[in-house]
């Protein structure tokens, strides 16, 4: 049986995000909403399989994010996927995720991400080996293409014969790098073509957007809005099973939030990391209200915890 299929459906997963989705914000984000199918931050998987200290931490998580947690791995060597694979599985990984969708220049640049995508059967012979030699479900997450979407359908159909478990698309190209509209039509067209289940990315910014998109899709993959709005999956969760949608938490709330977020992240390696990981999640944070981007300027640039709860009681005090 695919392990994906005993996961409660519809799926809700948080997108990989390189600087972002660090092990503490993914235990954040479990336990607003359980049922979060969680993956880490881009990785490299040449150098994981050089065991490069940076790297190594990144795959780093907690038993609180297994059932399920997987590695995003990124390359284009055969033999560093499968050696990586491997370290993964070591770790006790729930799952190996391909990235195929990565459109940054350095990136692609290098033969990685959604570059896969321009030889696809290069690709596909590449992603069964693998697949074969790991224990672990492999899936992808990628675009509708490089330049344009139309060879998106064979394209699927050849990852799916590769063996891979799921299969995530963002509804873009590479071309399109985050410009424009995500489209899901094609991305409903390869769903009718594809036995495995098959994930949505792109755009969705509520709960209500998530279940209009939704359709004869299996799941919804969410990434940025996430970073502003980390209950939106505790949303998504309530509209999937026809209950009410609850608000998003008071701003005090939302500060007690990010105070665990510190907490957990010093913890997890030290107090000057921690620090350094919340300046980016503070640039998406504190909006809507007056003096929300005075707030926003002083706490992309905190160096401590206490510094930081300092600017919290001063916005607590001022709103």
């Amino acid at each position: 049986m695919n392990p994906w299929k005993a996961q409660k459906q519809p799926f809700i997963i948080l997108a990989p995000m390189a600087g972002y989705t660090e092990s503490p914000f993914r235990r954040l984000i479990r336990e607003i909403e359980p049922s979060t199918i969680l993956v880490s931050e881009l990785v490299s998987a040449e150098a994981l399989r050089r065991n490069n200290e940076k790297t190594l931490r990144m795959i780093d998580f907690t038993p609180e994010e297994k059932n399920y947690y997987g590695v995003q791995l990124f390359g284009s060597e055969e033999s560093a996927f499968i050696e990586a694979a491997k370290m993964v599985e070591d770790i006790g990984a729930d799952f190996i995720d391909l990235n195929l969708g990565c459109p940054s220049p350095k990136v692609i640049n290098s033969g990685h991400g959604s570059a896969l995508l321009k030889d696809i059967d290069a690709t596909q012979k590449m992603i069964k080996k693998l697949v074969q030699s790991t224990r672990l479900p492999v899936t992808v997450k990628m675009r509708l293409g490089f330049y344009d979407d139309d060879d998106i359908i064979t394209n699927a159909q050849k990852l799916e014969a590769a063996g891979i478990s799921a299969l995530a698309i963002h509804g873009r190209t590479t071309k399109q790098k985050f410009t424009g509209k995500a489209s899901w039509e094609k991305i409903y067209a390869v769903k009718e073509h594809l036995s495995i289940p098959v994930i949505g990315n792109g755009d969705i910014t509520s709960a209500q957007i998530a279940k209009d998109r939704l359709k004869n899709l299996d799941g919804v993959m969410i990434g940025r809005a996430s970073l502003r709005n980390p209950w939106i999956f505790r949303q998504v969760r309530a509209l999937f099973e026809g209950k009410p949608v609850p608000q998003k938490p008071s701003l005090s709330e939302q500060l007690d939030f990010f105070q665990r977020h510190a907490e957990l992240a010093t913890a997890f390696k030290n107090e000057k990391w921690a620090m350094i990981e919340l300046r980016k999640h503070f640039a998406h944070f504190l909006r809507g209200f007056h003096g929300a981007s005075h707030f926003r300027s002083q706490l992309i640039r905190v160096s401590s915890i206490k510094e930081m709860q300092s600017i919290f009681d001063e916005i607590k005090a001022t709103v």
